[in-house]
């Protein structure tokens, strides 16, 4: 919402201006063609582009000082010797959950059709792309669980 009051009050300066200057006469209700000369080119919405389906990537929900966001996150199971790979800047809180993650599938990968064997012989790497900014909350290890089964399973 603050956004949302920011760019009404940016609307309302430029009328404010207009109406100054002597440019408006009346009051002026702003119409949808007008957006872009009061508020300027929209930005590039990064979430439309997320929004693709592909094989190992999810969208998760995160926790940030500043209240909620989505973000990507991609999953690879490769060649390698059991390792967890975390990678984009996370917090503790998120490192604990993708480790709790993997432990949950390992510890129950005979009811998952895992092969326990797939754990030694495959790395898995978890990428944050949007890890750039500070995240930390709430453990998350369920949704990690299913994007790290969703994975495993994919790429066996």
């Amino acid at each position: 919402m603050r956004n949302c009051e920011r760019e009404i009050a940016k609307i309302c300066r430029k009328v404010a201006l207009k109406i100054a200057e002597g440019n408006l006469k009346s009051i002026s209700i702003v119409k949808f063609e007008q957006l872009k000369d009061y508020l300027g080119t929209p930005r590039y919405d990064f979430d439309e582009v997320r929004r693709q389906d592909a094989v190992g990537v999810v969208t998760g929900v995160v926790w940030t000082s500043v209240g909620g966001d989505t973000q990507v996150i991609e999953a690879a199971f490769m060649p390698g010797k059991g390792n967890l790979i975390l990678t984009g800047q996370l917090g503790d809180v998120m490192q604990e959950s993708c480790k709790a993650a993997l432990t949950y599938c390992r510890a129950n990968s005979k009811m998952l059709g895992i092969d326990d064997a797939l754990f030694a012989e495959r790395d898995v790497h978890l990428h944050f792309p949007a890890g750039a900014i500070p995240k930390d909350g709430p453990s998350a290890a369920s949704r990690w669980r299913r994007r790290l089964f969703r994975c495993l399973r994919v790429k066996r």
